[in-house]
């Protein structure tokens, strides 16, 4: 090769090659910001008069844009300890799929959040996005809530046995053992979705990225859902607009205790309770399309 032709070509592929050494690892990339609008039909229930004890539904349409916007999967795990709860759990999880991945192609952000099982997940890109994102202070510390002892509460069909399940159980904070190891595996984790059990994780990755909305779905929907540091209670508080999909969650009740009613009515109870006093509810379906012509190209 004459010494013209090689010098030419030298810087050339210097640059390719700096350009492959600074690339980003794949915890790295982050989800693109593209446009669209979601149209949410959000159920409230406001008490009138006030302290009389009766409620009005209501419903309004809110507008959420998709770059704004995450859903956050809650303890889906892949069994539990109450075992029709894990039925539940089982049936639920395809239609939560459908759901979710509808939702991450439009350019929904997806949190994965099963609690317990993060070492499950160590050193996944997903897990790693979480991590890497830089601490932001909160208004106030994020942390799990004291649970609402008044809800409908309980197991019909506890595990009172040793644990026969697909995978060994697992110790947690606490020192007693959950049968639970990962996230249900009818759940995809793919692409730009994350992976925590931690509020303030979500918090710095949400106000890096932008989001300002957060739709919750999963289990169980008077304990976790509401209490943990990435729930309802704890995330409202710190300043995030919050949804509950409401066709996308169960409740942990027995139904021979109060209010004596079945399983479904006391989903729909907490769904209640939720609607009330911290945000409205929707349909999943509201989170699996956006306004025709919102996600057009922009013109430039």
């Amino acid at each position: 090769m004459y010494r013209r032709s090689f010098l030419g070509i030298l810087p050339g592929a210097l640059g390719m090659a700096a350009a492959q050494t600074s690339r980003p690892e794949e915890w790295q990339l982050n989800r693109p910001k593209v446009p669209g609008t979601l149209s949410l039909r959000a159920r409230r229930r406001v008490e009138e008069p006030p302290g009389s004890g009766k409620f009005r539904v209501s419903e309004a349409v809110l507008r959420w844009e998709v770059a704004q916007t995450g859903i956050v999967i809650c303890d889906m795990w892949d069994t539990h300890t109450c075992l029709t709860a894990a039925q539940r759990i089982g049936v639920m999880a395809p239609r939560m799929n459908q759901v979710v991945s509808a939702a991450r192609n439009l350019g929904v952000m997806i949190f994965h959040c099963p609690s317990d099982t993060m070492k499950y997940y160590e050193g996944r890109p997903e897990r790693l996005r979480m991590q890497g994102a830089p601490m932001v202070t909160p208004p106030m510390p994020i942390r799990a809530t004291p649970q609402n002892r008044d809800l409908p509460g309980g197991c019909s069909d506890p595990i009172n046995r040793p644990y026969i399940g697909p995978g060994p159980a697992t110790t947690v904070a606490g020192g007693h053992n959950e049968p639970w190891e990962r996230e249900h595996p009818a759940i995809d984790i793919i692409g730009y979705d994350g992976i925590t059990e931690n509020g303030q994780e979500i918090y710095n990755y949400c106000k890096r990225e932008g989001i300002t909305n957060l739709a919750i779905m999963g289990v169980h929907t008077n304990i976790c859902i509401l209490n943990r540091s990435f729930g309802i209670r704890m995330m409202t508080r710190v300043g995030f607009n919050m949804i509950v999909a409401r066709d996308l969650t169960d409740a942990g009740y027995d139904a021979r205790k109060p209010p004596y009613v079945s399983q479904t009515r006391g989903t729909e109870l907490v769904v209640e309770h939720i609607e009330s006093n911290f945000c409205p509810s929707v349909l999943s379906e509201d989170l699996t399309r956006v306004i025709p012509g919102t996600d057009d190209p922009v013109s430039r």
